[in-house]
């Protein structure tokens, strides 16, 4: 072998042990945990049940009137939110009517509040004045024919033209003084109930008559009506819609409902306001947990199934649902009478791999220990509370890793820094 050839093998031999050394230096580092005990508890028997992830609303937005699309924001699969414009239609001619049903409101309006105040006080005092006026005449025109009566029957100097002249004039002011006296005891005693009730119906019909305009033009601007996703559309821009037409269909997925058909031998033991465990396959390395909402009363006579709906939150991330309407879910529910069985904090679980996995700690733990830890495929069961049921290698007691679990490799040395009490009661 050449002398060339050696070194250069040295070299490589140099490169691949320096490169190792990291891992087995890293694999030697001591990490900081906190153990909790595993607990055995009695839990109900548990099966998975098949399920679809199903929105928790769901609804295609139609027209309430007839009308010509002449706005249409909306691009599917983007998010709106509660009263958000979907679509707008025409309503020119109905906004020029509602124009003039409000002037002709606010008249009516005023017209009323005319009559409410009464008659103004100088309006009063101008009706005391002309009939002051004409009672002054009125009382000189009388006393005139008077005096033009006694000298007709004394002296007959007065033809009886002039006298039947007096008399028409005199009468004509008591008329001129009783017209005046009658419109000044109006202008004080101000206008009459039925006139202000009278008035305050035309403003109410013409009230009426605005409402119903603005609720027409209202129905005109397509909405929302709840926080979801546009998943279909169904018009756009210069589309005649009739009534009832649809516009979008829009799904609300900030909670979702995974319905899975559950046979009848399960349902005894399946109740309203459980928390059971939700795993959805597309997310491996997430654990879910919904609430069992309802179980319909009437089962599918085909497959003897009745289904059953457990409401799961969903995560939104930049404006996207984590859990999508469709997917597969697969739900852990109580199918039998309670039994002993291992339970772990969730925060033990770790996920990403082939198989959930907790990291055990085999020798006795005690606070600023340094320990070996060994991971532990599990199948997961029954989640109660904080705690989830766990099948595996394990025994009750044993200790298993809570925090600092997620970047730990098996025989790696850890220090215990808090041992966790188990929870008296998981349920």
């Amino acid at each position: 072998m050449s002398l060339r050839l050696l070194c250069c093998c040295a070299v490589v031999y140099s490169f691949i042990t320096s490169a190792t050394q990291p891992l087995h230096a890293q694999g030697s580092a001591v990490s900081s945990v906190i153990v909790s005990p595993v607990l055995a508890r009695q839990v109900g028997a548990m099966q998975m049940f098949v399920g679809t992830v199903m929105p928790e609303k769901s609804a295609k937005i139609g027209s309430a009137v007839d009308g010509r699309v002449v706005e249409f924001p909306i691009v599917e699969g983007e998010r709106v939110e509660a009263g958000q414009k979907l679509a707008q239609l025409l309503t020119r001619t109905i906004t020029l009517e509602l124009t003039a049903a409000e002037a002709e409101l606010q008249l009516r309006q005023h017209r009323l509040q005319e009559l409410q105040n009464g008659s103004r006080p100088e309006e009063i005092e101008q009706a005391r004045a002309r009939m002051a006026a004409t009672k002054l005449r009125h009382e000189f025109l009388t006393a005139r024919r008077d005096r033009m009566r006694i000298i007709s029957r004394q002296r007959g100097a007065i033809s009886e033209e002039e006298f039947e002249e007096a008399i028409s004039t005199a009468g004509e002011a008591e008329q001129a003084y009783l017209e005046a006296k009658a419109v000044y005891d109006m202008a004080v005693a101000g206008p009459r109930t039925e006139t202000i009730a009278q008035a305050r119906s035309q403003v109410a019909i013409h009230q009426a008559m605005v409402e119903n305009l603005r609720d027409r033009i209202k129905k005109h601007t397509i909405i929302s009506r709840f926080a979801g996703y546009v998943v279909a559309e169904h018009s756009e821009i210069g589309q005649w819609v009739n009534r009832g037409d649809a516009v979008a269909e829009i799904i609300a997925l900030d909670q979702v409902e995974v319905v899975a058909q559950v046979v009848e031998q399960s349902m005894p033991f399946v109740q309203q306001g459980m928390v059971v465990r939700v795993d959805i396959p597309t997310f491996a390395d997430r654990l879910f947990e919904g609430i069992i909402i309802k179980s319909a009363p009437q089962a599918d006579v085909r497959a003897r199934t009745f289904p059953v709906r457990i409401k799961v939150k969903n995560e939104i991330t930049s404006e996207r649902p984590l859990l999508k309407a469709g997917m597969v879910a697969r739900v852990a529910l109580p199918v039998g009478k309670q039994q002993l069985a291992l339970l772990v904090p969730k925060d033990a679980i770790v996920l990403g791999g082939p198989k959930p996995t907790v990291y055990v700690v085999d020798a006795p733990g005690s606070v600023e220990a340094e320990v070996a830890v060994r991971a532990v495929a599990v199948t997961l069961g029954v989640s109660t509370g904080s705690m989830i049921q766990v099948i595996g290698d394990l025994l009750a007691d044993q200790l298993v890793v809570v925090e600092g679990n997620e970047r730990l490799r098996p025989k790696q040395k850890v220090r215990i820094v808090q041992v966790k009490p188990g929870s008296p009661d998981p349920r």
